[in-house]
Parts: structure tokens; sequence; C-alpha cells
């Protein structure tokens, strides 16, 4: 069966650092098999070329476990539930694909006219990630009309789409104006992050009043997903910023093959998997009685554009690169073990190693949530790529998970030499929308 819109035509290698609790549902063709598009074929092609100079294409990382063995993968074009207690998107296994886009919210806007596009965007975001198209669609309504969809995902499935949503300390107070009435109602955990060693931020680049993260399998979707809620917010809000990525650079999916970043080494080794409760609840999950209600089940995302210098980490030799890391580049084991997912011996590792630096081991058993991307943005003019990894880090409390951990990166890891903090933002995710006529930041505005 064909979804309705088909039918219609900072760290790196951080060792802390997913169903979300909620069944998916897959449209499927008779025999079993799920309607794979055209575009979808173009666009995981696409992909493992992108990921090939990491070392490891999406595909693979999708089908294999670390054995080499055959996993069970997301199909393509399958739907992820929009409601349920979570936000999609943070457990959720991660897709191939990122459009994240920050908003400010205009100067004339008032808390009516927001309230009025948020309530459209969680009806846009239910159609889209149904594989549906917004409202009356791309090419039916009234003639004389724009269309409510801008139509670049016809004829295409879901592919796994996800929108999550986050608010950002400015919506809450922006120049010591509390523009919607909403100051008081800031949790103590939405800090503005501090400055770190090495920090080289770009104010274009950071912060916002609203983020929208998008996540697919392929990137029209993506792109599709966020430009539709631009346009429905158009006059109230506008985009401040965006990031492309593609090429996972962690994975909730333990059982899956560990993706590679730019650099070529596996990323995320130990990150949380998304099947796992229990550490969700301890890690992940803002608990009863931690913040403002409204916070309840949701989570606290720090998205961080990190620049890495290709071109001299590709002349940099092999030895030095693993003692940077604490791992061998092409198994992945933890230095004097066999295998990546061998217990590491952080003695055995250089004291400046990211791995070393970031382990729970070595922070008090603290844990973060990551779902960063990769991204090529062109070149910085000088001929040098510009190019590194979009990091999406997930938590509980940030002040006591991402923070903390920075600052012991920022200040001895030897991989700083070799990247830079170009960009940064924090956001409070809210729970999930859990059922039809409900929409995002209902219980912030209630």
């Amino acid at each position: 069966m064909l979804s309705r819109r088909t039918s219609a035509a900072a760290p790196l290698d951080a060792e802390n650092s997913q169903p979300d609790g909620t069944p998916t549902s897959t449209a499927v063709e008779p025999g079993g098999q799920a309607p794979l598009s055209r575009r979808a074929v173009i666009g995981w092609a696409g992909a493992g070329v992108a990921i090939g100079a990491a070392g490891v294409g999406s595909v693979a990382a999708a089908t294999m476990d670390g054995k080499g063995a055959p996993a069970s993968a997301p199909v393509v074009g399958a739907e992820v539930p929009f409601y349920g207690e979570h936000q999609s998107g943070i457990a959720t296994p991660v897709q191939d694909r990122l459009h994240f886009a920050a908003f400010d919210v205009s100067a004339t806007a008032t808390r009516e006219s927001l309230v009025r596009v948020l309530k459209e965007w969680t009806k846009a975001a239910a159609a889209m990630t149904g594989g549906r198209e917004v409202g009356s669609g791309a090419a039916s309504g009234l003639p004389q009309a724009p269309p409510d969809d801008t139509g670049e995902a016809l004829g295409l499935p879901a592919s796994r789409l996800t929108l999550t949503i986050g608010f950002g300390p400015s919506l809450f107070e922006k120049d010591g104006v509390d523009r919607f009435g909403l100051r008081a109602r800031r949790p103590e955990a939405l800090i503005d992050l501090p400055k770190f060693p090495h920090d080289n931020l770009d104010p274009a680049r950071s912060g916002g009043d609203l983020c929208v993260q998008a996540c697919a399998d392929d990137p029209q979707v993506a792109v599709h997903a966020i430009r539709n809620l631009a346009r429905i917010g158009m006059g109230v809000v506008n985009v401040r910023w965006s990031q492309l990525g593609f090429g996972k650079t962690s994975s909730t999916t333990p059982e899956a093959q560990t993706p590679r970043n730019l650099m070529g080494f596996k990323d995320g080794t130990h990150n949380i998997a998304g099947t796992d409760a229990a550490a969700l609840a301890d890690h992940v999950w803002a608990g009863p009685g931690e913040g403002p209600e409204w916070m309840t089940g949701g989570s606290y995302l720090v998205a961080r554009r990190i620049r890495m210098h290709i071109e001299t980490w590709d002349r940099t030799p092999l030895k030095e690169q693993e003692d940077i890391f604490g791992r061998s580049k092409g198994e992945g084991a933890p230095f004097g073990k066999l295998r990546e997912r061998d217990a590491p011996d952080l003695k055995a590792m250089p004291e400046d190693s990211h791995v070393r630096l970031a382990h729970p081991d070595s922070n008090d058993g603290l844990m973060i949530l990551r779902r960063g991307f990769s991204f090529t943005d062109g070149t910085d003019g000088l001929g040098r790529l510009e190019a590194g990894l979009f990091f999406l880090a997930y938590q509980r409390d940030t002040r006591k998970a991402f923070v903390p951990l920075q600052q012991r990166l920022a200040g001895s890891d030897a991989l700083n030499e070799y990247i830079q903090h170009v960009g940064s933002a924090h956001f409070a995710c809210p729970a999930g929308v859990r059922k039809p006529g409900e929409w995002w930041g209902q219980a912030l505005f209630g």
C-alpha cells in the first residue's frame, strides 16, 4: 500500500556520547516489499558516494553489524509515528540526511500569531511525516491561490522523516524583554552556553528562538519539510540559519555498524541505544520535578557546528591520528584491544586522546545521546574545504552533561589542533505531541 503522498503522484568520537517506544508503521507493496522510488535510489547512491570519502557508506552501516553480518535495517520509505510520549527524531534510529533550521520570531509577531504558527506547523508536521501533502496539497485548491504544499516531495515516500522542535533561550527573554510572557517558564537548565576555549563562534550561525530538526533518508524529503514550515511561518518567523547534513556520524542502533566521521574514524561507539529505556530515562529525558512541567519527558539539545581542518588532518601520519583518538583507524579498537567494542583500557591511551577524555569512566558516568551529521559547504575562499561535523547532542540537563564534558575536551583534547567550534545553539525540546488536536508548545503556552 502506498502512502497518500505517493498515491497523489564536539566531541567527535565521544564514547558516551531507538525507537522511542512507539511502533513504526511501514507502507509496503503487496508481497512485503516497501516502495522504493527512483528518487530514493538516487538518494541512497549519493549518500554512499559522499560518505565513501570518510570510509563507510550509509547503506553498509544500516545493513551490516559490527562483525560484518547482516543486521536488521529500517525500511526505506517507512513512516515514523509523529504522535507519542516523546518527540521522534531523538531516540529514533538515526536517518542518513539532515536539514536543521533555527528560526527567529519577527519583532512584530504577537503571542497569538506565534501560537497560530505552532498549531499550523504541528498539522503540517503530522502530514509530512506520514507521507502526505500539506493542507489541500500541491496541485489542488483554488487555481488563483498559491498551493498549500510546495510540491517537490510529490511521489516520494515518507523516508522515515522525523521533525523535532526546540525552543531557545531568546524565546523566553531577548535583550531583557519578555516578548511573549514566557520568562517565568524558562527552564533553569536552558542556560546560555558558556564560551569554551578555542571557540570561534559566528553569530550568524548561532542561537535562535526556535529550531526544527528534519531527518530523513531522502534529502529532498528533509528539505521539503523545512521549506514548508518556513513558508507557513512567513511573516511571524524567519530562518536565522540552517545546516544540511549527510552520513550520520553517530548511531542509536548499536546492532548496526558504527558510522565514521570525515576524519575516517568510527564515531560514537558507545552512544546510548534508542531501545535502552533505562539509559534514556537516566541521561536523556527530563524527569518530573526537574524543571517546569512542560519539559517533563522532553530533552535539551545542543547543536554545534564543528569545522574540521581536513587538509592538515590528511597530512598527519596514521600513528599520530590513532594516538589522537585512542583507537585504531581500521577496526576502531581501543588501544591494546582487538575489536571495536572491547572494553577500553583508558590508561593505555595517551592522556590527551579524545576517547580517554570523553569516556564515561573519565567523567563520573556522564553520557549524552548523539545524532551528529557530516557536512560540506563548498570552500572557505582559500582553497580549503568547508567541512566538518554538525554535532547534535540530547541530554537530561545540559549543565550536568554537555557543559562539563566540553569543558574537559576543550581544555586538553589533542583533537583541538584539527577542529574548531564555529556555531552553537541550545534548545529545550518538549515532550511529544500525544494525539491529533494537540500542538507543539501547547504545554508551554497553555
